[in-house]
């Protein structure tokens, strides 16, 4: 392992927090962006080149693609917060250990999830706010995503680790990639093979299994910091509880947004029909991309936060985390302003059906109203990940979408319709939070009464 140690990255325990967020942290926001851009190209395509049902379609499949998302992440998260810490504890045979495991995992979950997800297709889809009319859009487009279950989770989970392993530029430049082929297989598979809503899911698996290829011989590589070896495959059920456990907040992040959208797009069926349904899909889409620039600014504080937590570096720690949360507050303050000021510009990317894009600037624009304060939640949830302590974090992760959003979005609409679906937005994001900073002053209290070097058992629940 002497190559490997060679290439750790441990000038995060060292290097200005300022220069360190910007190296790990711009390639991740490219990258999010990137990913960010992936979603929107193919709603921006389906809907100019099928039709504003096609859109409502496409959207009635989010609630099942955000829990794929989300046994995705319960790896990938979970090894990457794992190994930063050991990087930061020069442990490299466990690190080396986890690789092994995200592969292992991701196959075992994906494929029982397709299989499942694929036998209860038409009632699933039903379940999550389909009709007669866009029903035969969803199970076009999730049938084939489904068959590249395997694969997306494979890719995501193996970027996470090579991000966390030093490669941050690499792993951002695999995604920008795979959103510049499909980017260009879309219009082919749409409108020149006349594939409709199938040749976007095509054109997505397609770019997914290039660069899962890619990653893959990337970690075939033995002068990377990790590579495949002979044994690490073997699943290792400690590592497994641990990684699972870690990753458990963006799994229930992310199960969470499964099952508010779920609830969503019933309750705008109710109220507003296919076309409200469409009009939340274009909505989540654009405000989409600022969320995972956040994402971004989160994967890039992960490895700097979780090293020199590691590395008994707490005032590295404290710094790392203001410095993101203001930089997170920036960006979704500019999607605020967007949702506020020109809403109709940016619905009008997806549509040009008069009646779907009316609905879709009003929607936006209640959307965005407590969107200034969203990205110092997103820090804070991640922040809390970072570390180690997992409660926490899933209770952040849960408290936005499921303590807050979900009883709103039952009560509202009885006095205001489909605006009540609408307004629970804002007003769960002020109270998240409101909560999050609580726990976050909690956390800070205990961090003051510590120093450089000190064991970090005042601080309770860590890995």
């Amino acid at each position: 392992m002497a190559d490997s140690k060679a290439s750790i990255p441990t000038e995060l325990g060292t290097e200005k927090i300022g220069k360190l967020l910007k190296q790990y942290a711009l390639p991740a926001i490219i990258a999010q962006t990137a990913a960010s851009l992936y979603n929107m190209v193919d709603s921006i395509f389906i809907g100019q080149g099928v039709g504003p049902l096609a859109i409502s379609g496409l959207a009635v499949t989010f609630p099942l693609m955000n829990l794929s998302t989300a046994f995705g992440t319960l790896v990938g998260a979970g090894a990457a917060t794992m190994l930063s810490v050991l990087l930061g504890q020069r442990n490299y045979k466990a690190a080396n250990k986890v690789l092994g495991n995200v592969v292992s995992l991701n196959i075992i979950i994906g494929l029982v999830f397709m299989a499942l997800a694929l036998i209860f297709i038409d009632p699933i889809l039903y379940f999550f706010g389909a009709s007669a009319n866009t029903l035969p859009y969803a199970k076009e487009y999730m049938r084939i995503i489904l068959y590249g279950n395997i694969i997306t989770h494979l890719y995501f989970g193996l970027n996470a680790a090579m991000r966390s392993s030093g490669h941050p530029k690499k792993a951002m430049t695999l995604t920008i990639f795979t959103v510049v082929f499909n980017t260009i297989l879309d219009p082919i598979f749409i409108f020149v093979f006349d594939m409709g809503i199938a040749g976007a899911a095509w054109a997505t698996v397609l770019a997914q299994t290039v660069a899962m290829i890619v990653v893959m011989k990337h970690f075939s590589n033995r002068n990377s910091a990790f590579h495949f070896e002979k044994g690490i495959f073997k699943l290792d059920i400690r590592v497994a509880k641990d990684s699972l456990a870690i990753g458990m907040g963006p799994f229930l992040m992310n199960a969470a947004a499964c099952l508010v959208t779920l609830f969503i797009n019933q309750q705008l069926r109710d109220y507003s029909g296919d076309l409200g349904i469409g009009a939340f899909g274009i909505c989540n889409r654009f405000i989409f991309m600022f969320i995972m620039i956040c994402m971004g600014l989160n994967q890039g504080m992960q490895p700097i936060a979780g090293y020199n937590y590691g590395a008994r570096q707490y005032s590295r720690v404290r710094e790392v985390f203001w410095m993101t949360a203001k930089l997170a507050m920036v960006v979704t303050t500019i999607c605020f302003a967007i949702g506020m000021f020109i809403p109709r510009l940016a619905a009008g990317i997806f549509t040009h059906d008069e009646t779907l894009l009316a609905m879709s600037v009003d929607g936006l624009r209640i959307l965005t109203l407590g969107f200034p304060i969203v990205g110092f939640q997103m820090i804070g949830t991640n922040f809390f990940q970072s570390l180690g302590m997992v409660k926490k974090s899933v209770i952040l992760s849960l408290s936005r979408q499921i303590l807050f959003l979900l009883p709103l979005l039952y009560v509202l609409p009885f006095w205001h319709g489909a605006n009540g679906v609408w307004m629970s937005f804002p007003i769960s994001d002020v109270l998240s939070a409101l909560l999050t900073a609580i726990l976050l002053r909690r956390l800070f209290r205990k961090f003051n009464m510590l120093k450089d070097g000190d064991e970090p058992s005042v601080l309770g629940s860590q890995l």
